[in-house]
């Protein structure tokens, strides 16, 4: 692999974190485009960016004064925005945040929901940050204890709102969604941090997990046997932060050869299985053009092609339009890495260069329409940076070995084996 080339991919997706967050906040934007960068903040953006820094820091794109400073910001303004049950001055409730918040105003945008998912996205980037920033000075003291507070206070059981599973989220005009985290996908990440919670009144007993293993789709797709999820995302998220390979709960420990990160390996060469063979016969889709994901689309109604969608192939579902997601290659980087750098590579230099930018890739393109999105998504620049950097170091996959709560919240959902012995 061409070195010069990965060094390029991850300083440019870095770009999008540190030259378009707001630094009088640390809020990072849900989305944003060449000529419009007044988006909303996204939480779980914010998450990714606070582990993004910390990759900038170690490939010398920031210094780790200036990547501790952003932090400090970052978390002292979900420490002192206001939270409760008012619905229009408030951003969060119970340790939660809402999914988007002003990125003036640090407050609710609009009537989005309070997030379990994207706070737990967000909790994963504030205890890469606490367990990274360990020296003895001002601001790497802080940056610590607003982490474990930030931490502490979220109250997992209330989320469950009495039931078996978390709920999606919560709103104060509405109440708790009639939705909850069920089925292989995302939620990993947010099960183990809730298991893993020191506040015995607030943290979710070990018997969670297997109540939502037990709702996985097992199956073959593509000739693959593995736990079944459509969009690329959910088998790479929680994977940016935990090092699965070799560890496993029980469910694994029942599929001799399997484990979460060979499951994400099997789910990616899959997906890129399916975009191979195109059945729908779209424009440009092989061995190096592939990957489907949530991401822009050309619009609702235009030949039958949607704007925003969680496109997707497993045995769960197909969700295809011709619309391929760099991210969806690039966020599987250490699952198939010969696929991937291919991949990207392919995708850097399509149409000359019009999807690759200073900020990295923009969201999609869908090259039956001959369409190229405008806009860079925050949750898809941070999987290509930081599972690039697992791939080349492991950074974050060591860090996070280190942090109390992560391991507490692993053995607790019964993992053994591995790292963990």
């Amino acid at each position: 692999m061409d070195e010069t080339l990965l060094n390029d991919l991850q300083r440019t997706h870095f770009n999008f974190f540190w030259k378009l967050t707001n630094t009088a906040n640390g809020l990072v934007p849900d989305r944003a485009s060449a000529t419009n960068n007044e988006a909303m903040s996204s939480i779980a953006a914010t998450g990714f960016g606070l582990t993004a820094y910390i990759v900038g820091v170690e490939r010398g794109f920031v210094t780790r004064d200036e990547a501790a400073q952003r932090t400090v910001v970052t978390l002292r303004t979900f420490n002192d925005a206001p939270k409760g049950t008012d619905p229009v001055f408030s951003a969060g409730y119970k340790g939660f945040f809402y999914h988007f918040l002003n990125r003036n105003t640090s407050l609710r945008e609009g009537q989005n929901e309070l997030s379990t998912i994207d706070t737990g996205l967000l909790m994963a980037g504030i205890l890469s940050a606490q367990t990274y920033y360990d020296r003895d000075n001002a601001v790497e003291n802080e940056i610590r204890r607003l982490a474990d507070e930030l931490y502490r206070a979220v109250d997992w059981k209330w989320a469950m709102n009495e039931g078996e599973l978390m709920s999606l989220g919560w709103t104060p005009e509405s109440g708790f969604q009639p939705y909850t985290w069920q089925g292989y996908n995302e939620a990993m990440i947010l099960y183990i941090l809730a298991i893993g919670s020191p506040e015995t009144d607030k943290k979710l007993d070990g018997s969670v997990w297997n109540r939502w293993t037990a709702t996985y789709n097992y199956s073959s797709f593509q000739n693959y046997e593995m736990v079944n999820f459509s969009p690329l995302f959910g088998h790479q998220y929680s994977h940016m932060w935990i090092d699965f390979a070799g560890i496993k709960d029980a469910f694994m420990r029942s599929k001799p050869g399997l484990d979460y990160f060979e499951n994400s390996r099997r789910a990616t060469l899959a997906n890129r299985s399916y975009c191979i063979e195109n059945p729908s016969k779209y424009v440009g889709y092989g061995a190096d053009i592939w990957g489907l994901t949530a991401c822009d689309g050309p619009g609702a109604g235009t030949y039958g092609k949607w704007a925003y969608h969680a496109r997707g192939a497993s045995a769960a579902g197909i969700a295809d339009d011709g619309t391929i997601a760099p991210t969806a290659a690039g966020g599987s980087f250490p699952f198939t890495p010969t696929e991937s750098y291919a991949a990207l590579k392919a995708m850097k230099s399509y149409k000359n260069g019009a999807l690759y930018t200073d900020y990295g890739f923009l969201d999609s393109f869908n090259p039956s329409e001959d369409w190229i999105d405008g806009w860079w998504l925050g949750i898809d620049q941070g999987p290509i940076l930081v599972m690039l950097e697992n791939y080349r170091t492991q950074l974050i996959w060591k860090l996070m070995k280190k942090n109390a709560y992560i391991v507490n919240g692993l053995k607790g959902a019964g993992f053994t084996g591995g790292w963990l012995n």
